[in-house]
């Protein structure tokens, strides 16, 4: 309903705006360059599908390799003993503790298609433990705020967005995401343990989160006052640790004794699939933002904010043009994905905005989506703090994901 109205939207201002410029300020070919950007606009997203495929089967063969070798269990066992603290009101052994360890292990390795449905079953596992069944109860926030906050170890389609978009070095804004989305992370779990009264330094939680936090400072405070290094880390560290990771799951798949050419054949399948399936969706939000864009509302928009940044005393403001990328993702991953490919195309897939675009999209998740989804499949109407958490993750994210650019990006 939420996308229906922006997409009608989208429409019905671009034709306010056209007819504004017609009457008001004599622009007689506003109408032309607006329908003109209708059929380029169709033309770049079947295009940007076209050229998608080959890396989405690249990864999703990649990750078909990874899951039938065991990564996610192997994620799902790592985690373990964490979760047993920040869900103190699952046992131990009951089923949502696995199938919750699944999804979030499904998530950092990108793997969406199988973290939805596990996500699903971990739901309706949680509401078994539920006392009150229209009302979320503690373990379910906990779990959609993280869910929400996104964190993600490899960002598969984000790198597969940029390379299909012509990107010089797809895998530069690894690192940045992995920083932003693991600040969101943080700061949607200490909101969520705060409210629920959660004992965050248990010394099972410091050694886990204490551990990864200092890593993730001294990295990013190396590169703060190192600058020369940030360009060698981000393509070498984050090109080295990909490159591991495709050695690790075929090495994982051998010793499962798992053929992984024909794993490597099924999951690229898949690959194709997807970038069939995404034509319609991605041709909508483009010709709906283009025509936006065209018209003018675009600029007149973000001049408002851009203006009340300067006037904040914020005299920096590039980053103002990634921000639909960011406004939107809360709210429907597809039409910030539109977005995103709509910066690549206005401002190039390597310039500050367009990395800034994808680290964005990288960075958060599609806060009111999951909740709806997840909240909806158990039949839970009152969500209590868990949309004020997520946004607040959502916030956080995106505020990581400016300074990370400026700091990564910006010459």
């Amino acid at each position: 309903m939420l996308l229906n109205r922006l997409w009608i939207g989208l429409f019905g201002v671009a034709m306010i705006m056209g007819l504004f410029k017609l009457f008001f300020l004599g622009d007689q070919l506003i109408f032309k360059e607006i329908v003109d950007s209708l059929f380029t606009s169709a033309k770049s997203a079947f295009e940007m599908a076209l050229y998608l495929t080959g890396a989405l089967c690249l990864w999703m063969g990649i990750m078909q390799i990874g899951e039938k070798g065991g990564a996610v269990q192997l994620l799902t066992r790592a985690f373990s003993p964490l979760f047993r603290h920040i869900f103190p009101g699952v046992p131990k052994d009951h089923p949502a503790q696995g199938s919750m360890m699944m999804n979030f292990s499904a998530n950092m390795l990108g793997l969406d298609n199988a973290a939805t449905p596990l996500g699903l079953k971990a739901m309706n596992q949680l509401q078994e433990l539920n006392p009150t069944k229209d009302t979320a109860s503690n373990a379910q926030i906990m779990f959609l705020v993280l869910n929400t906050s996104g964190l993600t170890i490899i960002p598969v389609s984000i790198l597969a967005y940029r390379s299909a978009a012509g990107s010089a070095a797809p895998t530069e804004v690894f690192l940045p995401i992995l920083f932003a989305t693991y600040i969101a992370s943080m700061v949607g779990l200490i909101a969520v343990s705060i409210k629920q009264k959660l004992n965050l330094f248990h010394p099972t939680v410091l050694i886990y989160l204490g551990s990864v936090t200092a890593l993730m400072v001294g990295l990013l405070t190396w590169l703060t006052y190192s600058p020369e290094y940030i360009e060698p880390v981000s393509n070498i560290g984050g090109n080295l640790l990909l490159f591991s990771v495709i050695i690790l799951f075929i090495a994982l798949g051998i010793r499962k004794k798992v053929n992984v050419y024909e794993c490597f054949i099924e999951g690229a399948k898949g690959g194709f699939d997807v970038a069939i399936k995404i034509v319609p969706y991605l041709i909508a939000i483009l010709v709906a933002v283009a025509v936006f864009r065209t018209s003018g509302a675009m600029e007149l928009l973000f001049d408002g904010i851009r203006y009340a940044f300067h006037a904040a005393g914020v005299m920096t403001t590039e980053f103002v043009d990634a921000l639909p990328t960011a406004f939107m993702k809360p709210f429907s991953g597809s039409a910030a994905r539109g977005l995103m490919l709509e910066t690549f195309e206005n401002h190039g897939v390597d310039s500050f905005v367009g990395k800034l675009a994808a680290t964005f999209q990288g960075s958060t998740e599609t806060t009111f989506y999951v909740l709806a989804i997840y909240f909806g499949s158990v039949g839970v109407t009152k969500t209590r703090y868990a949309a004020g958490a997520g946004l607040l993750a959502d916030a956080a994210g995106i505020l990581a994901a400016i300074f990370i650019a400026y700091l990564f990006y910006h010459s």
